[in-house]
């Protein structure tokens, strides 16, 4: 019964497995750092002001973001193939995620089912680290603040836009009637 030390695991390898609490930790990291990168590209070669003008992008940012969206997307697969594993269950399965709406119930099922207690055909339970257990809770409780935040600023910004287009209405108004004097 060989049990493998978390020296010797590799979190980016496909073989293995992951509890929730790790697999929620790594997403959350994987996630951080794709925004990190993503927000330097755009910095570097796009300014802040291709989030609100698309034909702001350049083709060097437009390149950085289709390679860190496919790293992104390639990792996350490999942390569901590694819980999928921890749920005795093919990284086949993760395919799934490819199926809109199914994809939504499969995600809940991977984050709260229990993973297979001692050896499976996977091999021995990953031993979650203190960092990753903080990590994950962080995420956790992110999650309902993000919405609770979302709630409240998109009206918020729905009326900005609504004054925004009135004004604009009372310039365009302004302006022909000067013309008309």
């Amino acid at each position: 019964m060989h049990q493998t030390s978390y020296t010797e695991d590799k979190p980016y390898s496909a073989s293995g497995r992951f509890g929730r609490m790790s697999y929620l930790a790594w997403l959350f990291v994987s996630s951080i750092i794709t925004m990190i990168i993503l927000i330097a590209g755009m910095m570097l070669f796009g300014g802040m002001g291709a989030l609100n003008d698309p034909a702001a992008f350049s083709t060097p940012l437009l390149i950085i973001f289709i390679l860190i969206y496919i790293a992104f997307i390639y990792f996350s697969f490999i942390f569901l193939i590694r819980r999928l594993h921890d749920l005795n269950q093919s990284g086949w399965l993760s395919l799934i995620m490819l199926i809109p709406f199914v994809n939504l119930i499969f995600a809940l099922y991977v984050v709260f089912a229990k993973g297979t207690e001692g050896i499976n055909k996977y091999g021995a339970p990953r031993v979650t680290p203190g960092w990753e257990k903080v990590m994950a809770w962080v995420y956790i409780l992110l999650i309902p603040i993000t919405g609770v935040l979302a709630a409240l600023a998109i009206p918020t910004y729905q009326l900005y836009i609504e004054r925004a287009q009135m004004q604009t209405i009372e310039q365009q108004q302004n302006l022909e009637y000067q013309q008309h004097q």
